[in-house]
């Protein structure tokens, strides 16, 4: 009877699972047979008797039984997952529906699954748009106009990176708040400063209902249409990702201070949905733009968004940005300050008027002719008197002559 039970549960196991099944059901009769023996000291119906022999079955059902679980074929609970991935897509007859194309293609000719959003990525679209309450403000002034972006990473702290304790997405406040208060929420804000050939939802000025994208982070060209399955592929990303920034520094900025940080232009990238996905929260150590060529102006923005935010760096990530920058040692911090204003030099005073020539000096008036002043009249009794007084002699017309003096009559008195 019982080597029949054992025979029996030997061909069970061999119908259920091959070869494996069989062994472990034959180790199992062995082992259950020897201990029964020991327990007993009686003789089994294989013949096996004393204690001693039914530990030595027991012993060798165990080698048994490790040898049918070695035979036993990898577990089958993964299949499903790796057929899904090899199996082509169903054809039209398929009981499960086709997806609806977009209708504006897709930049790979392709279909894929869309990436599910790490949960650094805020939602995509928001149902309404959310005023934010307080001051959202950063806690530092952006970077002054003009600033090479490697002399302001030499102004952050390095030091190691914080526990990520306490970390949550809500840490950041309402995702795609209306922190401007224009009316739009940021992710729409920042549809319309990257994304070109606009057009807008008709109930929502502001909203983006589809756009080209000229992608930075991948060279490529995006068409993007907002709906449910498509406006993934198109995501804002946080050039300083909100877990990295929580980790070196954010903890100790305010809420308001961290809801500007999450909606601050400086700081948002419209960017291909996957590649953000890849991102993640990953620092300039472990992941920069797959495009070369916007490398240098990646790295400027994070230095001026930390910088702009009190947060700081490790040791591999100042490194990383480093490198990076020495390829374009020149490349200015981005900032939202202007230009200061030439101050204008001062217009050079006149020169001094040369002083007038002093006027010549007028010409001497011609002294008057002498106005003969008339002689005082004189009178001479006698030609004595004229010669005492000098006059003598006298001529006619002159003060004293007189006919008296003038004998002869010839005009001339006192000969």
């Amino acid at each position: 009877m019982a080597a029949g039970a054992c025979l029996f549960l030997m061909v069970l196991g061999f119908l259920s699972s091959g070869l494996s099944g069989a062994v472990i059901m034959a180790g199992l009769a062995a082992f259950v047979t020897g201990l029964y023996v020991v327990v007993t000291n009686r003789p089994s119906w294989a013949g096996i008797a004393g204690r001693k022999m039914g530990s030595i079955t027991m012993g060798a059902a165990l080698v048994v039984l490790l040898a049918g679980g070695l035979l036993a074929p990898p577990s089958d609970t993964t299949a499903p997952a790796a057929v899904a991935e090899e199996t082509t897509p169903a054809p039209a007859t398929s009981t499960t529906p086709a997806p609806t194309p977009s209708p504006t293609p897709s930049k790979t000719p392709t279909a894929t699954p869309s990436p599910t959003p790490s949960p650094d990525v805020a939602p995509l679209d928001s149902a309404d748009v959310v005023v934010a309450d307080g001051d959202p403000s950063a806690p530092e002034g952006q970077p002054e106009y003009g600033t090479r972006a490697l002399e302001l990473l030499d102004t952050l702290v390095v030091k190691g990176r914080a526990p990520k304790t306490g970390y949550d997405r809500d840490q950041f406040g309402q995702a795609w708040a209306d922190v401007d208060r224009n009316g739009c929420d940021t992710r729409n804000d920042m549809l319309n400063r990257d994304l070109t050939v606009i057009v807008h939802a008709n109930s929502v000025p502001c909203k983006v209902q589809s756009g080209v994208l000229d992608d930075p982070y991948t060279g490529t060209t995006i068409n993007f249409l907002r709906g449910r399955s498509t406006s993934i592929e198109v995501q804002i990303d946080h050039v300083v990702a909100l877990s990295d920034a929580w980790q070196k520094g954010a903890q100790q900025l305010s809420a308001d201070q961290r809801l500007a940080f999450a909606n601050d232009p400086l700081n948002l990238q419209a960017t291909d949905g996957p590649t953000n996905s890849q991102k993640g929260a990953g620092d300039a150590a472990t992941w920069l733009p797959p495009n070369q060529s916007f490398r240098c102006e990646y790295v400027a923005r994070q230095i001026s968004v930390k910088a702009t935010y009190a947060l700081w760096v490790t040791q591999a990530e100042r490194d990383a940005m480093a490198r990076i920058l020495g390829n374009c040692s020149d490349m200015l911090a981005p900032t939202n300050q202007t230009s200061p204003e030439p101050v204008p030099e001062p217009a050079p005073a006149p020169a001094p008027a040369p002083a007038p020539a002093p006027a010549p000096a007028p010409e001497p008036a011609p002294a008057p002719e002498p106005v003969p002043v008339p002689a005082p009249a004189a009178y001479y009794e006698n030609c004595t008197a004229a010669r005492n007084a000098g006059a003598a002699p006298v001529y006619a017309g002159q003060p004293g002559y007189g006919t008296h003096l003038d004998r002869d009559g010839d005009g001339v008195g006192c000969e």
